[in-house]
């Protein structure tokens, strides 16, 4: 790589570390792009250089987001037959997610800010959420496929469990004391979300 496109890529980097910062501080909606190169260190028009605005670097912060979800998630040895009314194999999968939220926090803040602003189209928060969680989809159409009865569609099912998750991160994980810690959110949703997957068996008869 060359002097000018390491410099370049050292700048982006600057610029996405000091907007994360400033997301969790202050909020995505109140955050200038002036403030942004401010914490950055870098002359405010360099941010032109990179981005054509604070939601083009949104989109590539989010770009980043879905990159680390999906070498957690998408891996090859990360087949579609995982059994998420194994009790296991559920909790892994919302450590997965949940890791991915806490490391990628600011991003899960801005998103969930800039689709109050009415910036988007109406429905760009329904598919994002459903491309986000489509690796759940998939397991559950899976246990669906063998014949599991589940509660309900599997895109609603799982964009429901992310939809859960992504509250929870929102609500917990911008305290510098949670009130609860990883082990008991994971534990309690698991616990949670075992119930509705694996189905409450019907009440015996009467005179059993």
């Amino acid at each position: 790589m060359g002097a000018r496109r390491a410099r370049a890529a050292e700048t982006e980097l600057a610029l996405k570390e000091a907007a994360g910062r400033l997301f969790v501080e202050r909020g995505y909606l109140n955050t200038k792009i002036s403030d942004i190169t401010a914490a950055a260190g870098r002359a405010t028009g360099s941010f032109y250089d990179h981005f054509a605005s604070k939601e083009a670097l949104l989109t590539a912060l989010l770009a980043d987001l879905r990159g680390a979800a999906s070498a957690e998630m998408r891996r090859p040895e990360h087949p579609r037959d995982h059994d998420l009314t194994d009790r296991g194999q559920l909790h892994d999968h919302l450590a997965v997610a949940w890791r991915v939220m806490r490391e990628n926090l600011p991003v899960v803040i801005a998103v969930h800010e800039a689709s109050l602003t009415g910036e988007h189209a109406p429905d760009h928060a329904w598919r994002s959420l459903v491309t986000e969680t489509d690796v759940l989809r998939d397991h559950l159409e899976y246990l669906r496929d063998r014949g599991h009865e589940l509660p309900g569609d599997p895109t609603l099912i799982a964009a429901a469990m992310g939809g859960l998750l992504s509250t929870l991160a929102l609500a917990l994980l911008r305290s510098p004391t949670p009130a609860y810690s990883d082990a008991e959110v994971l534990d309690t949703l698991t616990n949670l979300l075992l119930t509705g997957l694996r189905g409450v068996p019907s009440d015996p008869p009467a005179n059993a």
